[in-house]
Order: C-alpha cells, then structure tokens, then sequence
C-alpha cells in the first residue's frame, strides 16, 4: 500500500512484524538476563570447601554472597554464614575433613567475619585439621594470629577501621598483610569491590591448584611452605 509517496505495511504483513517484534523481545531479555552456566568441578574442587564469614548485623557483607556464586559456578562448594557461626563450621569442616570428604578448607571474612577467622584457623587446627587459606577483608579488631593457615592474607584499609593482623612467637604459616588505602574502596564496600573479589577468587584458584599433591598434616612451626605473592596479595588498581 502506498500513501502519500510512503510505503506502509498491509494488512498481510502485519502478522510477520509481530512474530519479529516478540523475537527481538524475547532476545534483548536473555541479553540483559544471562545464564551463567556451572562448571563441572575437578576432584580438586570437588574436595575444597570456602567458609565466607559475614560481618555484624549480617547484612554488610553481601559482596561474600557474590564472591560465593561465583566460586559455585565454578564447581567449588561454599557456605556463606554469620560470623558468629564459626564454631560449629568448624566442627562441620572437621567432620567432613577426617571422614575424607574434605580436602582442602579455605575461609574468607568480611569485618567481624574476618576478625573471627584467626578462631576458627586455631580450632581447626586443634582438631587436626589443616587449613589451606584465609582472606580476611578489613577485619575491625586488633587480631593476633598464633596458629596458621598455610597462607593467611589479610586485606585491610590502613586509614580506615581495618587493623593488621599481628604474628604470635611460632606462627605456622605465612601471613601477609595488604594495606589497600587510596584505592577507593571503604570498610562496606570492599567485600563488593570488583578488584578485591577477582583477585579473593584468583587466590583460592590457586590454593586448590595447590593442594592437587597428597594432603599433608598441620604444618609444625617454622616448617610452612614458601608461597609466591600472588595478585591477590597486591593493592587493587584504582576503579
């Protein structure tokens, strides 16, 4: 049909335009909405288990949520609890640990989160159970490490909240303290900081990449591995 020197659909193309309009809909939807598809995990991931410990109130800390997904969608299991439940995670883990279902044990804190992770590393430990890992984001409390992790890093803002973490007389484990003030991130917002979550996650890729070998016992003071820092030990590039 012709109007006015334009061109205008008829009435038999009518049908075809709307088949193409919902087309085009249902397009820009699964664009806007997309699936991330989980990876099917290696024996290594398969045995690694990351406890993400949230701060008070249990609301602040939501980037660990995130931080969780992500680690899920790459076959790594995860549990994401209130800092206060470290205890009986602790016990979880050592259960899972000693019936051999458990290999490598990685913990991540936000705030008091990571204020209680030294706890939870101490009780693993007196239970006979090695810990692989622990992240601490800006932990509030002046914290003393006397037991280790294989690898402790402790993420904080110097001129913030955050506090370092000390070593006691003995410390099994290498500890690392990584002051990111001036990188723009704040004590509520560095558990959601893209930087900080990519290199949490490229850490713990690497710790189980690690614990590929047979698992050793607690390591005995002074006998801990040597590890490389990493990027996840490095102040986060300016957003």
């Amino acid at each position: 049909m012709r109007l006015n020197g334009r061109h205008t659909a008829g009435a038999s193309q009518l049908p075809a335009l709307r088949v193409w309009a919902i087309c085009l809909l249902l397009l820009s939807a699964v664009a806007m909405n997309p699936t991330t598809a989980k990876a099917a995990p290696t024996q290594a991931a398969a045995t690694t288990h990351v406890y993400l410990l949230r701060g008070v109130l249990n609301i602040f800390s939501l980037g660990l949520d995130t931080i969780g997904s992500r680690l899920e969608a790459q076959g790594i299991p995860v549990t994401v609890a209130n800092f206060v439940s470290w205890s009986s995670l602790a016990d979880e883990a050592a259960t899972a640990y000693k019936a051999g279902r458990l290999k490598t044990i990685v913990l991540v804190g936000h705030s008091s989160g990571a204020t209680a992770l030294p706890d939870m590393i101490a009780k693993l430990n007196q239970l006979g159970v090695p810990v692989k890992l622990a992240i601490g984001l800006d932990s509030v409390f002046k914290t003393k490490l006397s037991t280790g992790a294989e690898r402790y890093i402790n993420i904080y803002i110097g001129d913030g909240p955050g506090e370092p973490v000390r070593a006691a007389s003995g410390l099994r484990g290498k500890l690392d303290n990584v002051d990111v003030r001036g990188s723009g991130v704040g004590h509520i917002t560095i558990d959601k900081n893209e930087a900080i979550q990519r290199r949490v996650i490229a850490e713990i890729d690497a710790a189980i990449a690690r614990s590929r070998g047979p698992a050793g016992p607690v390591a005995e003071p002074g006998t801990a591995p040597r590890a490389a820092r990493s990027a996840a030990a490095t102040a986060p590039a300016r957003n």
